[in-house]
């Protein structure tokens, strides 16, 4: 017996030697995103260079998208959760770092650290209601769960017309933003340190969001969105999960308004009305569901759409008042319209076409070798 015993390898060991593939894979799966983030940085970089400022702009928009895109696809298409309230969620995020840039330059303070301070007082601001609105999501299911994630895309928007001394009502409130670093030259554009400024952000948050994907939580998630039965008797938090990923979705989606604001230099009502978490919700369902890269296309189309409708209104010969009709709600009908033919024609979005069609040519590859 005492031989046998000495053999064994003690209790903490046999633990340690069985995380360690796991730990291994998750060095492994950090290290290559980090790697595909300084790739895409360094792009992001060289195309800065290489385009002119409205490109800039354009891009730096997909980057302030991108973090509420990605949100919403960790929510909706990985957790199963439907939500109408993103645009009210990002103007929670821009609302709150108007108010505190306002703050800092009404006190005179200056310097590069006051606007990522801002950045994360809306994070967090964002967080809280993301939190209560999760906690009342994780009672609710279908059309109820819809209804009350509507209700805040309309309340929160009225709340600032609402509280006109606070957010100047529909006027909105302007954001006071630096202008780039003397170290980068007199003559640097201003476009190009705002690409350089929100793709840092959006890079990051991409990072963090594809490790929770990966790790222990998104297994969670997925849980739970494809059985919530069989995730509670495997012994998963259905409700403490289902909060988890509101609010994760919730802290990207601030973090994205507060960039749009940036970018824009104001906040207003107007900019986050329900129709914008209408197009949030089709841009992830046309990007691909459950795919970060899907949210990436669905950014893309967001900023791409507007331009679409304006120069179409520009080439046909119309009246003023139409004209301006038609680029309010023309965009809304594109969007649509595309929806139903890629729900037809790829249901997995366009990233999943793109998926298949990438499989395909993998697998005649090897026969046209031969």
């Amino acid at each position: 017996m005492s031989a046998t015993r000495a053999a064994l390898p003690p209790k903490h060991e046999e633990v340690d030697a069985a995380d360690r593939p796991a730990d291994r894979r998750r060095g492994s799966t950090l290290l290559r995103h980090l790697a595909v983030v300084l790739a895409v940085g360094l792009l992001l970089v060289a195309v800065s260079y290489a385009v002119e400022p409205f490109r800039n702009f354009q891009l730096a928009t997909v980057a302030a998208y991108l973090c509420a895109t990605a949100g919403l696809t960790v929510l909706t298409g990985l957790n199963g959760q439907l939500s109408l309230g993103h645009g009210a969620l990002m103007a929670t995020g821009a609302y709150t770092v108007a108010l505190c840039q306002n703050a800092f330059a009404e006190r005179g303070m200056t310097g590069g650290w006051l606007l990522p301070l801002s950045l994360g007082a809306a994070i967090v601001s964002t967080v809280a209601v993301g939190a209560v609105v999760g906690v009342a999501a994780a009672r609710l299911r279908g059309p109820y769960l819809a209804g009350v994630t509507l209700a805040v895309a309309v309340v929160v928007p009225a709340l600032a017309v609402t509280f006109d001394g606070v957010f100047n009502g529909e006027q909105g409130l302007s954001v006071p933003v630096e202008p780039p670093p003397a170290s980068l030259g007199p003559f640097f554009p201003y476009e190009r340190w705002q690409l350089w400024l929100t793709g840092a952000a959006t890079l990051l948050a991409l990072l963090l969001l594809a490790n929770l994907i990966r790790s222990r939580y998104g297994r969670t998630f997925r849980a739970v969105r494809d059985d919530e039965v069989a995730a509670r008797l495997a012994g998963i938090h259905v409700a403490r999960t289902q909060v988890l990923a509101f609010v994760v979705s919730a802290a990207t989606a601030g973090l994205g308004g507060a960039l749009l604001a940036v970018l824009a230099q104001s906040v207003s009502p107007g900019a986050f009305s329900l129709t914008l978490s209408l197009f949030l919700l089709m841009a992830v369902v046309i990007g691909g569901l459950g795919r970060l890269t899907g949210a990436l296309w669905g950014a893309v189309l967001l900023v791409a759409l507007p331009d679409l409708t304006h120069s179409a209104t520009e080439v046909l010969t119309l009246s003023p008042a139409v004209a301006q009709r038609l680029e309010g709600n023309l965009p809304l009908a594109i969007f649509g319209l595309t929806l139903i033919v890629v729900m037809i024609a790829a249901p997995g979005g366009v990233q999943g076409l793109l998926s298949r069609l990438g499989r395909a040519l993998l697998a005649r590859w090897p026969a046209r070798r031969s």
